[in-house]
């Protein structure tokens, strides 16, 4: 069912505490794959969460990626001592079209030695809308010698977010053993369906009641 797919997310930067527990509360009926919620709300959330099999996710140098590494390794420290299981970081899509990767490889391996040291799942967020085809492709080369969870297209907040082609792109230029995670503009179950078949295995959605809901019974005889 498509639900085990989904990532039930708010990060709009008027979230209250109301709106989280309202979001954790939809992810232990439903069942999602994780509850993705700002920084300051990773500790309510754990504890909203209990002793379900929903993770808690968090977001990292969000939602524009170009926050100092230190910026980021101090978040994510903070993100793991508040409970997060999961980090989604927006990687410095500055550094991307300056073509500096040397400063992304010196990022990643700064974010991945206390993400590994940790036992934590990382999703770094490339913002493939934004990006050239080579450069999605040089991001699944550079975090895929590294070892990271997923790869992760898009933050939401780009002129573009998921799209079948990216999805597929960067599937064709990655490992079995590193998964993707699309999101941004995802509000449809045929949407959400479409970017499944085409490689993701996870989905970022605020809209994921309504998915699944769209999706109805015939989901739980489907391939999702």
């Amino acid at each position: 069912m498509i639900n085990g797919y989904i990532d039930h997310t708010i990060l709009k930067p008027t979230t209250t505490l109301e709106d989280v527990k309202k979001l954790c509360m939809e992810c232990v009926e439903y069942e999602f794959a994780a509850a993705c919620v700002p920084p300051p709300y990773v500790k309510v959330a754990k504890q909203f969460l209990g002793a379900t099999n929903t993770k808690v996710a968090t977001v990292i140098g969000f939602p524009f990626g170009y926050s100092a590494i230190e910026a980021k390794v101090a978040e994510t420290v903070l993100a793991i001592v508040d409970g997060a299981d999961e980090l989604d970081v927006v990687i410095n899509i500055s550094a991307v079209k300056n073509n500096d990767w040397e400063y992304l490889e010196k990022e990643i391996a700064n974010l991945m030695y206390i993400v590994r040291e940790k036992k934590k799942v990382i999703k770094v967020i490339i913002e493939s809308g934004i990006l050239l085809e080579e450069e999605i492709i040089k991001c699944c080369q550079l975090y895929s010698k590294y070892g990271v969870d997923f790869v992760k297209t898009s933050t939401g907040y780009a002129e573009k977010g998921a799209t079948v082609e990216a999805v597929k792109l960067m599937r064709a230029n990655l490992p079995d053993n590193i998964q993707i995670k699309a999101s941004g503009g995802i509000r449809t179950f045929a949407f959400a369906a479409e970017l499944i078949a085409a490689g993701a295995t996870r989905i970022g959605a605020s809209a994921s009641v309504q998915i699944v809901k769209e999706g109805g019974e015939d989901t739980a005889h489907s391939d999702y």
